[in-house]
């Protein structure tokens, strides 16, 4: 007859393997969370080199702009859409680029994830320039009437383009330096519906400057002036915001922004500046007399022109599903190149839904 065991000892070898169990539980949920953590911070320093590699990839994609912009500004003249700087980077694989250099073996490259590099280069005169609608803090007639135009053309709302001018007048206003002559001239031409406070001449800069919305540097910024996004998004096409009033360059606007241009000229005659150019780039303003011969002095030197000063560089890097995006403003004066400014976003592209 087997002896039974003491109820004590029962217990205590009940509690042994209950601790024992326990134990084995905490130290997996131990190993569990510090390899959770050492994954996390492999995939937040990976994610963190693959955002500095992509920024110097991006960084040497607006100097290879600004070389091709310094070396086409060596020869002074027109600029049109049949130079170098014009012709767009498809989307490339970064590999052949290295591949290419002869420091660089091939095996080295193996294993590397494919990443794509594309960019262009765009006149930023090609567009109508929204600054031209103020002159000397008042509204400019002639460039009232391109707005005036395009808004036509595109079928916008003719209160919007009102609101345009106000909100670039006020913005204008309260960037440059104001007296407070000029200051209580402004707030008499715009016209706004919100009461300000009286100011005294000593404050009176300082609430103009506060009371001034923003400058938007992009187009979709308008939408600060209380332009709606779908007026927004019509006028993107044709619109641009640049620093400084700026001429339209022919040789590379589309036949909406001529058209807008030119109070007598119609859409057909604007089309066919636009083939023409296509055959013979424009060398001053005289060669449109070509095209339009009852219109001689279509264009005017003060709106119009056949070079550019400003050009936007779009850099975009993909690496497999995501992508890191460059913007820039380029200001060019001769052989010199400036950044105005410069914009970085990043996303992934979504798969497409299945059908």
């Amino acid at each position: 007859m087997t002896p039974r065991r003491p109820p004590s000892l029962a217990r205590q070898s009940g509690a042994a393997l209950l601790m024992a169990m326990l134990t084995v539980t905490l130290v997996a949920t131990f190993a569990a969370a510090a390899l959770w953590q050492q994954w996390r911070a492999v995939e937040v320093e990976s994610a963190e080199r693959a955002r500095v590699q992509s920024a110097w990839v991006l960084v040497g994609a607006l100097d290879w702009a600004r070389l091709i912009l310094r070396e086409d500004g060596r020869t002074a003249g027109a600029d049109y859409l049949a130079e170098p700087w014009a012709v767009p980077l498809e989307e490339a694989r970064l590999s052949s680029f290295l591949s290419a250099e002869k420091n660089v073996a091939s095996d080295s490259l193996e294993g590397l994830p494919d990443a794509f590099l594309s960019g262009r280069i765009v006149d930023a005169q090609s567009k109508l320039n929204v600054l031209s609608l103020i002159e000397g803090n008042k509204p400019a007639p002639a460039a009232a009437a391109a707005f005036a135009k395009l808004f036509d053309l595109l079928g916008l709302p003719a209160g919007e383009l009102s609101l345009l001018t106000i909100g670039v007048q006020r913005a204008t206003a309260g960037i440059a330096p104001v007296t407070p002559a000029a200051t209580t001239g402004a707030a008499a031409a715009s016209a706004t519906p919100t009461p300000t406070p009286t100011a005294t001449a000593s404050d009176s800069s300082e609430t103009s400057s506060t009371a001034a919305p923003l400058m938007p540097q992009h187009v979709a910024q308008l939408v600060w002036f209380g332009l709606s996004p779908q007026t927004v998004a019509a006028l993107e096409p044709y619109v641009t915001v640049l620093p400084v009033r700026t001429p339209l360059n022919i040789n590379t606007a589309s036949a909406e922004a001529i058209f807008a241009s030119v109070p007598a000229l119609d859409l057909a005659s604007a089309k066919r500046l636009v083939a023409q150019r296509t055959r013979n780039h424009f060398r001053s303003l005289t060669d449109t007399s070509s095209v339009l011969r009852d219109q001689a002095g279509a264009f005017d030197s003060q709106r119009h022109s056949v070079s550019t000063n400003y050009f936007e560089v779009v850099g975009r890097l993909r690496l497999d599903k995501t992508w890191v995006e460059e913007h820039s403003l380029l200001r060019r004066d001769g052989i010199t190149v400036t950044t105005i400014w410069r914009e970085r976003g990043a996303g992934a592209t979504l798969p497409a839904p299945n059908p």
